[in-house]
């Protein structure tokens, strides 16, 4: 019988040693109040990047200049103005006494078997320069579309000089249709080829040059002038003025 009770003594003693054990195991408690986060910071404010034109997939480089004014034939300045941007060039569009975010009214001329050709009201057409700030060192090229417009504007001084000035720089000029009416009045055509709308022929005879008879749709050229007579050409107008721009189209 005693020799039972030895191993309880010893269970015993052992007992306080278990417990000291588990004392030093037991988790830290948590503390009454978890620590507060830092505030975050305000997010800075990047630059919004430049915007940057670009036509064609490049950055806009050569410049043309349009000749335009009341009641310019829609097609002839519409067309004209997206074809040339689409090949790469800025196309500004001035008009004598008017500036920049004005616009002029155009007509629309159709050929519906009648003598001449019908007339009707048109689009608004934004301009995108002022005319007075003009410099044609920053041009390649002019256009002067048709309709009533070239009536009128061969009025202003500066518009026969704006002509007379890409003239002798013999840098290209495409007029369609009543446009070469301007070149009449800047003198330019002396001895030179000039297609045009048909009414406007003996103006061309009568400025010293000589008429282009040619059909609708086709255009001429005479060294650095570029001339058609009325919208139909204009796939073939607008291809011989972008050649003589010296510009490449491959497809």
């Amino acid at each position: 019988m005693a020799t039972a009770k030895k191993p309880a003594k010893a269970a015993a003693k052992k007992a306080p040693e278990k417990k000291a054990a588990a004392k030093k195991t037991a988790a830290p408690k948590a503390p009454s109040k978890a620590p507060a986060k830092p505030a975050a910071k305000p997010l800075a404010k990047k630059p919004a990047p430049k915007s940057v034109v670009k036509l064609a997939g490049k950055p806009v480089g050569k410049k043309i200049l349009m000749l335009v004014g009341d009641y310019v034939e829609d097609y002839e300045v519409m067309v004209p103005f997206q074809a040339l941007a689409m090949l790469g060039y800025a196309v500004d569009a001035v008009c004598p006494d008017k500036k920049a975010g004005d616009a002029v009214r155009t007509s629309i001329h159709d050929f519906e078997g009648d003598q001449t050709y019908s007339e009707k009201r048109g689009h608004n057409f934004s301009l995108n320069k002022d005319f007075d700030k003009v410099d044609t060192k920053d041009y390649v090229g002019l256009v002067i579309p048709g309709g009533r417009a070239p009536e009128y504007i061969r009025l202003n001084k500066r518009v026969l000089q704006i002509v007379q000035e890409f003239d002798r720089a013999k840098k290209p000029i495409a007029a369609i249709c009543h446009g070469p009416l301007v070149l009449v009045t800047a003198g330019v055509l002396k001895g030179r080829t000039c297609s045009a709308y048909p009414a406007c022929g003996p103006d061309v005879v009568c400025a010293g040059g000589k008429y282009a008879d040619i059909p609708l749709d086709k255009a001429h050229v005479d060294g650095n002038l570029v001339t058609a007579p009325a919208w139909p050409a204009h796939p073939d107008w607008i291809a011989k003025f972008a050649a003589v721009l010296g510009a490449k189209i491959s497809i």
